[in-house]
């Protein structure tokens, strides 16, 4: 389950996402991490860690 952080974070990163049109393909959670990836459009992907920060994978 997502912490209360992760959950603010992807709702707000869904929302800038679609005002770009970029279609959001999945939403999942790595167990072993317990970061959340988060991939939107043809080639971004961005991952959530437990306390909200975010980050820009390429």
């Amino acid at each position: 389950m997502p912490t209360t952080e992760q959950m603010l974070s992807c709702f707000i990163l869904s929302y800038w996402a679609t005002k770009m049109y970029l279609p959001i393909y999945i939403i999942r959670i790595d167990e072993r991490t317990n970061n959340v990836s988060f991939l939107a459009g043809e080639e971004t992907m961005l991952t959530i860690k437990p306390d909200g920060e975010w980050s820009l994978e390429t």
